[in-house]
């Protein structure tokens, strides 16, 4: 794990906490805005490419921001987090009501899985999105700006990371082997 990469990718999240305790939260709003923009053009610079799920979250933040600031109302930073997570675990777990994991169509590319493997990773997360939605809910219209604002940085997302660390035996043991004809 490259931990420059990673610290860089989480500017967004920092300049969010940082912003917040010293300017409030529109202007948290805004730094972490254009510090995504800022990631998403690295990634584009080094990749050539743009992953789904990032270019979604910096769109939604986009509109949700500027919507904040012009009618004045902090509702579309505090509801951001549902939104995402709400959608996501929609996608993911409405697509398992069809049969299909979701997870798959996103990821198919990066990994070779079992299908079932990718109908469990689908499940799971899409419970975790749910329930990182229902918490976003019950956080910002319950507790202070300030505690929201911990709530996000300092609970949601590491548990986030640590979620995303608990699936990944999940995804070893799922993995297909691609054999190679000699």
């Amino acid at each position: 794990m490259n931990l420059g990469l990673f610290f860089f990718e989480i500017l967004p999240l920092a300049g969010f906490f940082i912003g917040f305790h010293y300017a409030g939260l529109y202007i948290a709003a805004i730094i972490s805005t254009f510090l995504a923009g800022l990631v998403m053009a690295v990634s584009w610079h080094r990749e050539k490419r743009l992953a789904m799920f990032p270019l979604f979250s910096l769109v939604l933040s986009l509109g949700l921001t500027a919507s904040a600031l012009l009618l004045e109302a902090t509702i579309f930073i505090k509801i951001q987090p549902t939104l995402f997570n709400g959608i996501f675990a929609t996608v993911l777990l409405g697509g398992l009501l069809q049969g299909r994991p979701m997870m798959k169509l996103f990821f198919a590319s990066q990994f070779s899985l079992t299908e079932q493997t990718w109908y469990t990773l689908s499940l799971r997360w899409g419970l975790f999105f749910l329930t990182l939605a229902l918490a976003n809910e019950y956080v910002w219209r319950n507790y202070s700006d300030a505690d929201w604002v911990a709530f996000k940085t300092v609970i949601a997302a590491p548990a986030s990371a640590l979620f995303m660390l608990v699936q990944l035996p999940l995804t070893l043991r799922g993995r297909i082997s691609i054999q190679k004809n000699l």
